[in-house]
């Protein structure tokens, strides 16, 4: 399986080194010196590392055969990608890959379906699940074990505990708005159904 590991920024210096946009949790496993990474544009790789360094907070590479700042600039944008075992788990107990954890469904305890994951977005602070609905709006769940209960790779699911409001908040402004319109109606109209048997939002349609 191929995954995007960084993505190439500008170049630093006049010596053919390039800052790198990290899109892996191990930088140290996919971006060592030796490594061999394909390229999107694929026209532009494969390219192998030569030797990397932390400055100011930022990665910065060199690949064989980039000597020079122009050659640097040329490789800006292009995304690097490395080839992993599709069945390889991180080294750290209770982590995952990103693409471990795409298109798994989310569910509540009870098995009440709330959406599938579309995407992985990587916080400072934390990492969020975007989780489509299935009337497609989106639903932001913090991965935290306090809220993320589960992950079952085996049933292809992740079973949360969302607090008060993190799901339904917008649900009961809707259906407070809803039972507003219904007891209008029957005050215009006595003896009207049209506002009975409101339903309250369903809990399948977040992110």
């Amino acid at each position: 399986m191929q995954l995007v590991v960084a993505r190439i920024g500008r170049a630093h210096g006049i010596k053919g080194e390039v800052t790198v946009e990290v899109r892996t949790d191990e930088p140290e496993l996919r971006l060592g010196p030796g490594a061999v990474l394909a390229t999107d544009p694929a026209s532009a790789g494969p390219l192998t590392i030569q030797t990397g360094r932390v400055h100011s907070g930022r990665l910065l590479l060199r690949f064989e055969g980039v000597a020079d700042r122009n050659a640097a600039e040329a490789l800006r944008n292009i995304l690097l990608i490395a080839d992993v075992d599709p069945d390889e788990m991180p080294e750290e107990e209770d982590e995952y890959y990103d693409h471990q954890l795409m298109d798994l469904d989310v569910v509540l305890a009870d098995g009440t379906e709330i959406g599938v994951i579309s995407e992985i977005s990587h916080l400072p602070s934390q990492d969020l699940f975007i989780v489509e609905r299935p009337d497609g709006s989106e639903l932001m769940i913090p991965f935290v074990s306090e809220i993320v209960t589960e992950i079952d790779l085996e049933n292809q699911r992740a079973v949360i505990d969302p607090p008060p409001g993190l799901i339904d908040d917008s649900e009961a402004v809707v259906a407070s708005a809803r039972d507003a319109e219904a007891e209008g109606a029957d005050e215009a109209h006595p003896g009207s159904d049209s506002g009975s048997g409101s339903e309250p939002g369903s809990d399948k349609d977040a992110s």
